[in-house]
């Protein structure tokens, strides 16, 4: 039981810290400004690993790839100790196994900004500094889906069919994650 425990609390502590910097990763490659509340969170979550790596991280274009490298780290500490804890079985793929829940990590984020989405859509009127921030983040995962799916009674269900599809790449990660685990 401590050890569920201790599993748990690493997941939501990763989960957190790691989905800031995916987040920051996501608003700077979406040129989202970051002086809002969610971006001063995101920034105050984040600075005190992203920005030493940025000093051997240089970022590609408009990738901010200091920031994607300090979620994987933090993954890949997550995983180690779960190593240590024996929820993990090989050390020689931990760095794979790493790599595909920091995919999860990113995807569960893209579930949650979509719900979030979804939710302020429907608040009739509403127009607040956040929920611009979360429709230009989520108008270019639904943007693909709006080309097939019309509105249904006026109801838009991109983002539910986005989440769907979310869902799908999330299974096939955990699927990828016991065979990672197991190899070696």
């Amino acid at each position: 039981m401590l050890n569920d425990i201790c599993s748990y609390l690493l997941e939501v502590i990763v989960g957190l810290l790691g989905g800031a910097c995916l987040l920051r990763l996501y608003m700077q490659y979406q040129r989202v400004p970051f002086g809002n509340p969610l971006g001063r969170f995101v920034f105050a979550v984040s600075d005190w690993i992203v920005v030493p790596l940025r000093r051997v991280v240089p970022a590609f274009r408009r990738w901010d790839l200091s920031s994607a490298v300090a979620a994987w780290l933090l993954v890949l500490v997550k995983c180690w100790l779960l190593l240590l804890l024996g929820q993990l079985s090989r050390m020689s793929t931990l760095p794979l196994v790493a790599l595909i829940d920091l995919l999860r990590l990113g995807v569960s984020g893209l579930m949650a900004l979509l719900v979030v989405y979804a939710v302020l859509s429907w608040v009739p009127g509403a127009s607040s500094m956040l929920q611009d921030l979360i429709a230009r983040l989520s108008k270019p995962l639904v943007r693909p889906i709006r080309r097939f799916v019309p509105l249904i009674g006026g109801v838009d269900l991109t983002p539910l069919i986005a989440v769907v599809l979310l869902q799908v790449v999330a299974f096939v990660l955990v699927d990828a994650r016991n065979w990672a685990s197991h190899l070696g």
